[in-house]
């Protein structure tokens, strides 16, 4: 939907660097129907990214490197994206005649007025929504706004494994993007439905809700696996290391799924709850139909319906590649639990179709 850079090229690696890994994904299209064409997930060194921020970018671009050979791809374009909550963005209304170079001046003129921070530290980008509701002689236009340094730190991370960011977006866009293949799972009515998507990844919780496809409401909370992965350390004395690779493969004492695992999916169920109590208070909505799980810790067994069963509203894990055909080198069984935290990798991919 949005990018602060929009130069066009063709096949772009959806590339999401979050808090404790890095997956690249690409994507093909014939018709309507999409292709994987590769995927990889790589981790990240403890503390390279943390609460979206790249601390170390050496760490970070040894990563890219790493799952870029795991993916066996060619291709050298990138898109890549930054949190919600480095972004500003903001509705302006402007005439509906001008062009999109008059509309850039324009706002660059007035930005000062809607950012922050010094135009010059800042990485502006707009996009005509449509015509205004109250006066049809105006356009909507969004404006987004970001800090350089959070593009370049990208950019950067991106060049040292020798990819070029063609896109630079905004993961809830990324997000919303991807919304639009989890109609397979929603049926038919997928575009009357309000749909709470809750993104739980290692550390930063993301509820996003949309209606009709296009996202209402989208709030960020500090909560996420990573907790899981800290309790498993605490009790059972095993590394960072040895307690991710646990929490996925299992072998833990009998104990585990009792006294760690249950109580943190009940913190889960509350975490929720809570999400969508804030939505209900901001006004418009005192209900959503369904309740879609992404993120890495979706995929704990028997999660969505716990959440179903807690909140009494409809649960389900987003696949966003249910309806998708797969080439020969990706790994069908892999790729089918990776993909609920591979919502945001899928909608940068989606940006070379655009």
């Amino acid at each position: 939907m949005l990018s602060l850079f929009n130069k066009k090229g063709n096949t772009l690696l959806g590339v999401d660097i979050s808090s404790t890994s890095v997956k690249l994904l690409e994507l093909s299209r014939s018709g309507n129907r999409y292709k994987v064409e590769a995927y990889a997930v790589e981790p990240l060194p403890a503390n390279a990214v943390v609460e979206k921020n790249i601390i170390e970018l050496d760490g970070v671009g040894q990563a890219l490197a790493r799952v870029l050979a795991k993916a066996k791809v060619s291709t050298k374009s990138a898109a890549v994206a930054v949190a919600g909550s480095a972004v500003i963005t903001k509705l302006i209304e402007m005439d509906a005649g001008l062009s999109d170079d008059e509309l850039e001046t324009q706002l660059t003129l007035e930005a000062d007025q809607y950012i922050p921070y010094p135009l010059e530290e800042v990485a502006i980008d707009f996009e005509v929504q449509g015509a205004s509701t109250r006066n049809p002689e105006r356009v909507d236009v969004l404006l987004a706004a970001c800090r350089k340094e959070n593009v370049e730190v990208r950019e950067a991370a991106l060049g040292l494994a020798g990819l070029t960011a063609k896109v630079v977006d905004v993961e809830a866009y990324a997000l919303e993007r991807t919304y639009s293949l989890l109609k397979a799972q929603l049926g038919d009515q997928a575009d009357d439905l309000t749909v709470a998507l809750v993104d739980i990844g290692a550390t930063m919780t993301t509820l996003s809700v949309l209606h009709n496809g296009r996202t209402l409401y989208t709030r960020e909370q500090l909560f996420g696996g990573r907790q899981l992965t800290e309790e498993i350390q605490r009790r059972y004395g095993l590394s960072v290391e040895e307690a991710g690779l646990a929490k996925k493969r299992g072998g833990l004492p009998e104990d585990y799924s009792r006294e760690v695992l249950q109580p943190f999916m009940d913190a889960v169920v509350q975490q929720v709850s809570r999400s969508l109590q804030f939505f209900f208070a901001a006004g418009q909505f005192n209900q959503v139909d369904i309740i879609m799980l992404a993120g890495g810790t979706a995929s704990i067994p028997g999660l969505d319906r716990l959440v179903e069963q807690k909140i009494g509203t409809p649960t389900l894990i987003a696949n966003p590649f249910a309806d998708m055909a797969l080439s020969s080198k990706v790994n069908a069984g892999a790729l089918a639990s990776d993909a609920p935290a591979l919502m945001i990798a899928c909608g940068l991919a989606m940006r070379s179709f655009d």
